[in-house]
C-alpha cells in the first residue's frame, strides 16, 4: 500500500506466489516480493498531468515488464490483486488469480472480486519460465506452466463511501474464511472501537469519531483500526486453516469438483491481509 507519486491516490496490492512452481525447484515467493516492489516504485513515480490516472492493469503490467527483466529473480509466477483508490471516491480494481477484495458497507458485504481459475485450485497468474526449464519441456515433454499477463485481469470500478472496509487478501483468506465470516469479525470491531454504532431506527451508522480510530498510534498504544482488524482476519484465517473439522470454502469447493472426493477441514496456505478503511475529506 502506498500514495501514487504527485497524484491524490492510493494503491494496494496483494500478490501471492504459486506453490506449484516448487516442483521444478522454484520458490514463487521472490517473485511475489519482486513483483509488489517494482509496484510500489511504479506507483511512487507516477507524475500526475491533471488528465491521466494510473490504471491498476497498467501498473500491474510495467512492474510485471520490470520483474521479467530483474536479475534476481529467476523465475515463478504469482496472483495478484491491484487496486487505486482514486480522490473522487472510485476504486479501480484490477484482479488476476484468486487473490482478492471484499468491499463491506454498514455492517453489509457491498461488493467483491471474482475468482479467475484455469481449472480447479489452479488460478490464473503471471509468471516468468526460467531457460533452463523451457528446455527441460523441450527435452522430456510436460505441461508448459501457465503464462496470463495482466490485461486477462478482471478490471472493475466500485464507488467508494465514508466508513466503507476494504479487503484485499490471498486465498490463504478466502480459502478457510467465507465472506460472512469475514463481515461478522470486521463489524465486530468496527462496532467494539465505535466507528460503526446503531442508530435510533435499528440500523447502522459511521461514527463520527471514525477518523481519530484510523490514525497510526504511539508504540505500546492500542492498534489503528485497520492494523486491529488486519490482524484479526490474520488470526481467524490461520486458525480455520488449522480446524480439521471446519466445513469452510475450501472444503466445499472440493466437493464441488469432485463429488466422491471427501475433504473435511481448512487449507493451511500462506495468509496476507490489507485492510483500508475509506475516509471522506472533511468527515
Amino acid at each position: 500500500m502506498g500514495n501514487v507519486g504527485t497524484a491524490d491516490a492510493v494503491a494496494f496490492a496483494v500478490a501471492d506466489g504459486v506453490g506449484g512452481w516448487s516442483d521444478k525447484g522454484i520458490d514463487s515467493a521472490a517473485f511475489a516480493h519482486g513483483l509488489c516492489d517494482h509496484m510500489s516504485d511504479v506507483a511512487s513515480e507516477f507524475v500526475n498531468d491533471g488528465q491521466t490516472q494510473l490504471e491498476p492493469v497498467i501498473l500491474l503490467q510495467t512492474a510485471y515488464n520490470r520483474v521479467c527483466h530483474d536479475n534476481k529473480i529467476g523465475g515463478g509466477g504469482s496472483t495478484a490483486c491491484v487496486a487505486v483508490a482514486e480522490p473522487d471516491g472510485v476504486l479501480n480494481v484490477a484482479n488476476l488469480g484468486d487473490s482478492g477484495f471484499l468491499q463491506l458497507r454498514l455492517n453489509a458485504v457491498h461488493d467483491w472480486s471474482e475468482p479467475q481459475t484455469h481449472a480447479f485450485n489452479t488460478p490464473y497468474q503471471l509468471s516468468q519460465v526460467p531457460p533452463a526449464v523451457l528446455k527441460q519441456i523441450e527435452r522430456y515433454g510436460g505441461r508448459h506452466p501457465y503464462q496470463d499477463m495482466p490485461a486477462n485481469s478482471d478490471v472493475t470500478s466500485h464507488e467508494l463511501l465514508h466508513g466503507d472496509v476494504l479487503v484485499f487478501a490471498s486465498d490463504g483468506v478466502w480459502d478457510n474464511l467465507s465472506f460472512e465470516d469475514v463481515l461478522v469479525a470486521v463489524a465486530a470491531l468496527m462496532k467494539e472501537r465505535g466507528a460503526w454504532t446503531t442508530s435510533n431506527r435499528g440500523g447502522v451508522d459511521v461514527s463520527k469519531g471514525l477518523v481519530g480510530l484510523t490514525d497510526e498510534t504511539e508504540p505500546g498504544a492500542q492498534p489503528a483500526l485497520q492494523t486491529e482488524i488486519a490482524q484479526s482476519l490474520v488470526t481467524k484465517a490461520k486458525a480455520a486453516s488449522l480446524d480439521t473439522k471446519r466445513n469452510g470454502p475450501f472444503a466445499k469447493e472440493v466437493r464441488k469438483a469432485f463429488p466422491r472426493e471427501y475433504w473435511a477441514g481448512g487449507k493451511p496456505d500462506d495468509i496476507c491481509v490489507v485492510v483500508a478503511i475509506v475516509l471522506e475529506q472533511g468527515s
